[in-house]
């Protein structure tokens, strides 16, 4: 069993990430979160930007015994009113009077008592009232999660680690466990670029303080990431070997939607654009394929090849290219859509 570092949660070192389960239907969401909770599984990770996903887990776990499970959800507000309105939301949808890791969803800044925003006054007082346990944070600009681990204010920081991270996330990792704070990793699969589990989990395993949350759509998928309870894998000679040649191969495409290239001088949202493929394959296309969505996607004609993306990239990557290739990837995907009509 694994301790989550800032908090008193003990859970094995697999946890359930629920934004997949969108995507499927209510039945299935529903044999899936129960097949993972009876499989050993005991920290669910959501938020209220999942669309449905709140409330498949409700469903699913009404009746359960609450302290057999852990309940991480997010909110992307940034005001007092949109928090307590978030909360009550998530509150209702999870079936639960009680959140175990509370976040403030991809945080662009580290909020703090006295910046002016009420926004940590109002987690502290969420937490006061019993409705929250801890006040944690998710954010995917690496500059805002050193400062909120050092700022000694959040329980816990969830941020993107994989394989295919560098040095600045694993020197984050350090700095985690030097201050007591929770690392949660999301995208230990780097948003679909990784199809190796065992070598996903493998690698993030050997962090004695990284907690990973495994985004499961299929129950094939889940039943693997359980068969690992018992049999762990190891870095062996093969997936050393094949992380090696996934790094050479793939770290240029794995746009973390930090947004550190943002504005662009044509309008593209690049964080969004640049990983829009990544997107297709998790979250439900509907909203991805809209017409708002295709006008902003068709933004990428207009590019310039300015070169600013690309030049304030903290990850080094080839954005211009990389917009080019999740724009043929999204029309491919959107004129399959189509013909199904």
């Amino acid at each position: 069993m694994f301790r989550l570092d800032g908090t008193d949660i003990i859970t094995p070192k697999n946890a359930f990430g629920a934004l997949p389960v969108q995507r499927r239907t209510v039945d299935e969401a529903v044999k899936i979160l129960r097949r993972a909770l009876q499989g050993g599984m005991t920290y669910f990770d959501t938020a209220r930007s999942y669309t449905d996903s709140e409330e498949k887990i409700g469903i699913a776990f009404e009746g359960v015994d609450r302290k057999s499970y852990y309940l991480a959800t997010k909110t992307p507000s940034t005001t007092r009113e949109g928090i307590l309105s978030d909360l009550e939301t998530s509150l209702k949808n999870l079936k639960t009077d009680y959140i175990d890791v509370y976040q403030l969803h991809n945080a662009q800044q580290c909020y703090a008592p006295g910046d002016g925003t009420g926004v940590y006054e109002t987690m502290q007082e969420l937490k006061a009232q019993g409705k929250i346990r801890y006040i944690s944070i998710t954010c995917h600009k690496i500059d805002v999660a050193f400062k909120a681990v050092e700022s000694g204010l959040y329980a816990t920081l969830q941020f993107p680690l994989s394989y295919l991270s560098g040095e600045k996330e694993i020197e984050l990792v350090k700095k985690c466990k030097e201050r007591g704070v929770g690392f949660i990793a999301m995208k230990g699969l780097a948003g679909g670029l990784i199809n190796n589990a065992r070598a996903a989990y493998g690698y993030l395993d050997q962090f004695d303080n990284v907690l990973p949350i495994w985004g499961v759509q299929h129950m094939h998928e889940l039943e693997e990431w359980l068969s690992f309870m018992d049999n762990p894998p190891t870095l062996d000679e093969e997936l050393v070997s094949l992380i090696i040649k996934d790094r050479e191969s793939m770290q240029g495409a794995f746009c973390r939607s930090c947004g550190y290239c943002m504005p662009c001088p044509k309008g593209i949202i690049i964080n969004q654009c640049a990983r829009m493929v990544l997107m297709l394959g998790r979250a439900p296309t509907k909203k991805w394929l809209s017409d708002e969505w295709q006008k902003e996607m068709a933004k990428i004609n207009d590019c310039i090849n300015c070169g600013r993306c690309k030049s304030r990239c903290p990850y080094g990557l080839d954005v211009p290219n990389l917009l080019k290739q999740n724009l043929e990837g999204y029309n491919r995907i959107l004129q399959e859509e189509t013909n199904k009509k």
